[in-house]
């Protein structure tokens, strides 16, 4: 496989992870009644994760039938998402010229951390989610990383393929 084609390929599965983690929050109250209904399903195997479902999905559910604007939030939640995931096509076509957008998509995987410890714990969410959205981060860093080494190899292959064209191949001097 070249070096191209494993970029291409790491930054397909960037992007696709980042649309579906964008259009999974416009159902939110779908979703929370399904994972509710699976949770109830089973054996109460981790019951501070069901009453915690339990009440984000109850949460949601008034608030969304008192004051639904709220969830206008979210959406904008999902379409950053989406936006984010447009972001990546500079370079999945090119690159090395777009080398900083992984850069940046690196620092906002980090940036995920303090903001995860810091806004969980001021809005009450469970210890456990907070690791939970920090792992979006953790985990979201990986496939840059590689990418960003993919293309530092990638601009020395063609530096290199560069440089041995210049000297089979002499500019003309007129």
């Amino acid at each position: 496989m070249t070096t191209l084609r494993a970029i291409r390929i790491w930054l397909v599965i960037f992007i696709v992870c980042l649309v579906l983690s964008g259009i999974t929050a416009f159902p939110l109250q779908a979703e929370l009644r399904l994972v509710a209904g699976v949770l109830h399903a089973l054996p109460n195997v981790i019951p501070p994760l069901t009453a915690w479902i339990d009440r984000v999905r109850d949460a949601l559910i008034a608030t969304d039938g008192r004051y639904p604007f709220l969830s206008y939030g979210t959406d904008w939640l999902a379409f950053a998402h989406l936006v984010i995931a447009v972001a990546f096509i500079g370079p999945l076509r090119d690159p090395v010229r777009n080398v900083w957008i992984i850069v940046w998509g690196m620092i906002a995987c980090v940036g995920i951390i303090p903001l995860a410890v810091i806004a969980g714990a001021v809005r009450g969410i469970p210890w456990g989610w907070t690791l939970i959205d920090c792992s979006f981060g953790v985990i979201g860093i990986i496939p840059l990383l590689i990418v960003y080494r993919l293309i530092r190899r990638l601009e020395g292959e063609q530096e290199a393929a560069a440089g041995s064209e210049s000297t089979t191949h002499p500019a003309r001097s007129t």
